[in-house]
């Protein structure tokens, strides 16, 4: 496991570097952030994600299903004089409002979607909608599941956390070799979980039009923007004609990025 798993710390701002970075230029031809703009995360575990927009005097909520996370979000907004909002609540059990105004200009979701069981991610995608202004933008970002590194085994111990590809061997396989890592059952339970909730390019696409969303923008990067502050790498872009490589894309695309609306 990387040290940044465990200083939540680190990992805050690490994550804080890559938004004010690159999602607010994601996002700069589809929605002006002002005072007035509200913005949710879910997943937003200790909210990194989220303090850049709050220092452009965005409203900001964050919601995530781990209490510790939530607490370590407030500490660390009010250690940063930034004002947030942050929910410990299951997404999917969280109330819908037909009121516009009580809805969000922006929805992020970042690595979040390959954490949902494959049953609840149609579920999922219509929650959504019941949170989302009418010309609302949902960002939604994601490891595709066949990269090197798109199972989370990072998140292991031993050898299994440097070996890229590994949770594509067969399950009993994959889970022996966390095991014989020195893996705890917890560890491996969640690694096996994801393997299950796992996300590709294609499902993915395929569960937006069946929600009725468009797809305003994609961006599939080769090298995951998140990777300069992680391992000090520039990222990098698919480029066209492999990004349009059906199936096979999903191999060498370390992060899928998308921006969506409602149909």
């Amino acid at each position: 496991m990387q040290h940044r798993h465990l200083n939540r710390k680190q990992y805050f701002y690490e994550l804080s570097n890559t938004a004010r970075e690159f999602y607010m230029e994601y996002l700069a031809t589809y929605i002006t952030l002002t005072s007035e703009t509200c913005i949710l995360e879910i997943g937003c575990g200790e909210g990194g994600n989220l303090l850049p927009f709050a220092e452009k005097g965005c409203r900001v909520t964050g919601m995530d299903i781990c209490q510790v996370r939530i607490n370590e979000a407030r500490t660390f907004f009010a250690q940063c004089h930034q004002r947030g909002t942050f929910i410990c609540k299951d997404f999917l059990l969280a109330d819908k409002t037909t009121n516009d105004e009580e809805r969000y200009d922006l929805i992020l979701v970042h690595d979040v979607i390959e954490h949902i069981a494959p049953s609840c991610k149609r579920e999922f995608f219509l929650h959504v909608k019941g949170f989302l202004r009418v010309r609302g933008i949902v960002f939604f970002g994601f490891p595709v599941w066949q990269n090197p590194f798109g199972g989370h085994q990072q998140i292991s111990v031993g050898l299994t956390s440097k070996l890229p590809f590994v949770h594509l061997m067969p399950k009993p396989i994959y889970r022996t070799m966390l095991k014989l890592s020195g893996n705890t059952s917890d560890t491996i339970n969640e690694l096996i979980d994801i393997r299950a909730s796992r996300m590709t390019i294609e499902h993915f696409e395929q569960l937006t039009l069946e929600t009725g969303y468009t797809i305003c923008r994609r961006m599939l990067w080769l090298i995951n923007p998140h990777y300069k502050q992680k391992f000090h790498i520039n990222p990098r872009r698919l480029w066209a004609f492999f990004a349009n490589i059906r199936f096979l894309r999903n191999f060498y695309t370390t992060s899928a990025w998308y921006l969506l609306r409602l149909s």
